[in-house]
């Protein structure tokens, strides 16, 4: 998994006029929680740009004022009208010690039952996972390429590297439903042979 750098300067006051100083100044107050006590910091706003706005998941490299934390983050907050970072959270974690952490899921290949006319149904978009840090992935692929229409993906479908999913074995992550649009379902064989069936037959439906 990809680590974002963020360099920032450990805080001695915490109350709310410090606080509103320093997000006055383009700061965002922080603390990392997990060690032997809490840290307060503060970083710049813009250094979280590439660990918050992003589809997959990172963890953080906390550089503060000559000393250097692994973490992941935990809660973030925005402020409800300019969605400015008001505040965020770190958890901090540790080469030789497991992590629990959510990563996002993306769906990848042509499912057979969308094009017949199907619809994707994403139940989960992210997964929760446990790992070592240095076995964290980006993101989980799920393979759809294979799903028919009424067909489901369990999480025991889903390609699992050096680390464990924690969920049930029957989650279903997603599925293809019926819709009004759907067309006969055909194997692969019959789409090879004969590939204008299937757009008569959509033709037909659609009227």
């Amino acid at each position: 998994m990809k680590s974002i750098t963020i360099t920032g300067s450990k805080r001695e006051s915490v109350g709310k006029k410090a606080t509103q100083a320093l997000r006055n100044a383009g700061q965002v107050p922080c603390v990392l929680y997990g060690g032997d006590e809490p840290v307060h910091f503060n970083a710049p706003e813009i250094a979280f740009k590439d660990l918050v706005y992003t589809p997959d998941a990172h963890t953080a490299t906390l550089e503060l004022d000559g000393n250097t934390y692994m973490a992941i983050l935990q809660d973030i907050q925005f402020h409800p009208v300019t969605d400015r970072i008001l505040h965020v959270d770190f958890y901090q974690i540790f080469e030789g010690k497991e992590v629990t952490m959510t990563i996002p899921v993306h769906f990848e290949g042509n499912s057979r039952g969308v094009r017949n006319g199907g619809v994707l149904r994403k139940t989960y978009r992210t997964l929760r996972v446990k790992a070592l840090p240095k076995n964290l992935p980006d993101y989980v692929v799920a393979d759809i390429t294979k799903l028919k229409i009424g067909d489901k993906l369990y999480i025991t479908d889903v390609e699992q590297g050096e680390w464990k999913f924690l969920h049930p074995d029957n989650t279903v992550v997603c599925q293809v439903r019926t819709s009004r649009n759907v067309v006969e379902d055909l194997d692969d064989e019959d789409e090879d042979e004969d590939g204008t069936e299937a757009t008569e037959q959509a033709a037909d439906a659609a009227e």
